[in-house]
């Protein structure tokens, strides 16, 4: 009897756990089933477990904002030492969060060049990046910047092509910029001249009206001069 009473308890506790297993694996399937995003894994032919994020057709394509700097108007930068440029921005409607971003300056002239410290390429979550044009410009003698205006691209895992999917970042190309190289001072002293002032005046000193009003003043003065005798 007593054996008996042992393997009675025995298949209690056995039916007892398999059915708690039961529970939870039930309401794990519930949880999962009830997001609007979910995760499943599958067994791969190696072996191997793979990780699929499934996304609603539904959702919105993932955009990337610039918030500095501002875009009303177009901002200006010098190309000098210790002149960093700083870009920042925010996300909207990412759900496929990207494996890395690519930031680049792409010139007027047709020229691209990588925007920050690590070749243009940073991590997928950043929001913002600084440059430094001035280093840039001196590591890279061969293809430097031009004084001209710019457009910063950023791009995800797809490309600077990748079309609008929902949930995935989408090409940003909206901002523009100007890089420009300050000229390097020079005294007075040392024989420096305003060849622009000189020729402006030149050209003033020539100019018709110019000649008509000096003459204007002149018979005023000669004729003021007469009354004035006789007077």
């Amino acid at each position: 009897m007593k054996v008996e009473l042992e393997a009675r308890q025995q298949q209690g506790g056995q039916s007892q756990s398999q059915s708690q297993s039961q529970s939870q694996s039930q309401s794990l399937s519930q949880t999962q089933s009830g997001s609007s995003v979910s995760g499943s894994q599958s067994q791969t032919a190696s072996g191997t477990s793979a990780s699929f994020l499934s996304i609603p057709q539904s959702a919105p394509a993932g955009l990337l904002t610039i918030t500095q700097p501002p875009q009303q108007s177009t901002s200006y930068f010098k190309i000098a030492q210790n002149q960093f440029i700083t870009f920042g921005w925010n996300f909207s409607y990412i759900l496929a969060t990207p494996t890395h971003l690519t930031v680049s300056a792409v010139c007027e002239n047709g020229n691209t060049y990588p925007v920050g410290p690590t070749n243009g390429i940073i991590p997928g979550t950043a929001t913002s990046v600084v440059w430094d044009p001035y280093t840039y410009q001196t590591s890279h003698p061969n293809l430097p910047l031009a004084q001209a205006k710019y457009t910063l691209e950023i791009w995800a895992d797809g490309g600077p092509d990748a079309v609008r999917e929902p949930g995935v970042l989408t090409p940003n190309s909206a901002l523009q910029f100007a890089l420009y190289t300050p000229q390097a001072y020079t005294p007075i002293t040392s024989g420096w001249s305003c060849a622009g002032c000189s020729s402006a005046v030149s050209q003033h000193i020539a100019h018709p009206t110019f000649i008509a009003l000096i003459a204007t003043l002149m018979v005023m003065f000669v004729s003021g001069s007469a009354l004035l005798r006789r007077i």
